[in-house]
Formats: structure tokens, C-alpha cells, sequence
């Protein structure tokens, strides 16, 4: 698969500055949701890049330093567990890629997205794509980018409460983190309209 063929269009179309996005962290039980926007030089190379949940993470630790250093822009934005509770993880996610949007110091004129419709909400162009990650070099660059900040921000919480390992699940459902939430019970940054968490919290305010 070409993945140049979706900016390849757009270029020739006249729009040379396309803005790809992607976000890392809808599923977690814990920390952010984080979203990245990127636009990517012309002849940008990279072997091997693709949708960050198909890399390793040595690999996605390795591309990250060399898409921010040449990337045209890259705008991150980082959406708070309690947010997520307010407008649901959907809006959070929108809201985070619009704002990683207008991170960007070079003005997009296009933006794709992965699958995330920006209808109603941006005057500027735009097209959602399904799988994009995996179709489009722009927005797998964008989900490298949101993917390494967001397991960065996890280490850091990790150090601070290790009874949880965060650094094995990245706040992720797995059987193990469920077993230690319900050992150790929620701590600030937990999603509480999340399943697991939902049900802690039910069954402690019996």
C-alpha cells in the first residue's frame, strides 16, 4: 500500500499543507487521552512507518525524535481523565484533535483524520479515513506522536504509584490492572464512567 497516496492527492490538488491526526488512549481505564496533528515535508521518508499499534516499542521510541525533527509542525493536545467523564471519550477525542489543530504553527489547509468526522466543527477541509493510520504516512506519523507522549506521561505514573504498574499496561483493561484497582482502589486520573471503574466506585458507595 502507497502510504503517500492520500497527501499525493491532495498535494496535487493544490493543498500543500495537509495536517494529519490521530489519538492514543481511548480504551484505558487510566490517565489522558492524547491527540497529535502533524504535517509532514514533501519528500519525508521514513521505512517502516506505520500505525503505531502495528510498531514495536523501540520502534515507535526511534521514529518519534525523527518526525518531530522533520515534521513542518506538530501540535499535541492532551485531554484530562475528568474531561473525558464530562463530554465522553468520543467528544474528548474531537475536541483533542481540533485543538492539536490549532497547535500547529504552520496553518494547515487540509486535514485528515482517522475516522474522526470534523463535520460542523472546522472551516477548514477535510476527510475522515477509516484505518487511516494504516493508509496515510501523515496521520501513522500523528499516531506515533500522540502514542509516545501518551506512554510517557504513563511512566511518570508509573514512578509515582508502582503498586498500580502502569508501566506494563498503560492503564489499558487488562486482567491484571482490574486486579489492582480493586486491590488498591481509584486514585486521581482514573475515567469514572469507565466499566471497571464504574463498578468499583457502584460497589464502594453501597
Amino acid at each position: 500500500m502507497d502510504l503517500y497516496k492520500y497527501e499525493k492527492d491532495l498535494w496535487n490538488k493544490g493543498f500543500k499543507n495537509v495536517a494529519g491526526c490521530d489519538e492514543a488512549g481511548r480504551g484505558p481505564l487510566f490517565g489522558p487521552v492524547v491527540c497529535a496533528s502533524v504535517i509532514l515535508p514533501h519528500d519525508f521518508k521514513l521505512e517502516g512507518l506505520n500505525d503505531s499499534k502495528k510498531l514495536t516499542e523501540k520502534k515507535r521510541e526511534e521514529y518519534f525524535p525523527i518526525i518531530m525533527e522533520n515534521a513542518l509542525s506538530v501540535g499535541i493536545s492532551i485531554i484530562s481523565p475528568k474531561e473525558i467523564d464530562e463530554i465522553n471519550i468520543y467528544e474528548a477525542s474531537r475536541k483533542g484533535m481540533l485543538d492539536a489543530v490549532s497547535k500547529l504553527s504552520v496553518k494547515p489547509d487540509f486535514i485528515i483524520t482517522d475516522a474522526m468526522p470534523l463535520d460542523g466543527f472546522t472551516t477548514l477541509p477535510h476527510e475522515a479515513i477509516i484505518k487511516g493510520d494504516a493508509k496515510s504516512i501523515t496521520i501513522a506519523a500523528a499516531s506515533v506522536i500522540a502514542k509516545v507522549t501518551r506512554d510517557h506521561i504513563m511512566y511518570e505514573e508509573d514512578k509515582k504509584h508502582p503498586e498500580y504498574e502502569f508501566c506494563k499496561h498503560k492503564g489499558y483493561p487488562t486482567k491484571k490492572h482490574i486486579e489492582l484497582l480493586n486491590k488498591y482502589g481509584i486514585i486521581d486520573g482514573y475515567r469514572h464512567t469507565y466499566g471497571p471503574v464504574k463498578k468499583y466506585i457502584d460497589e464502594h458507595n453501597k
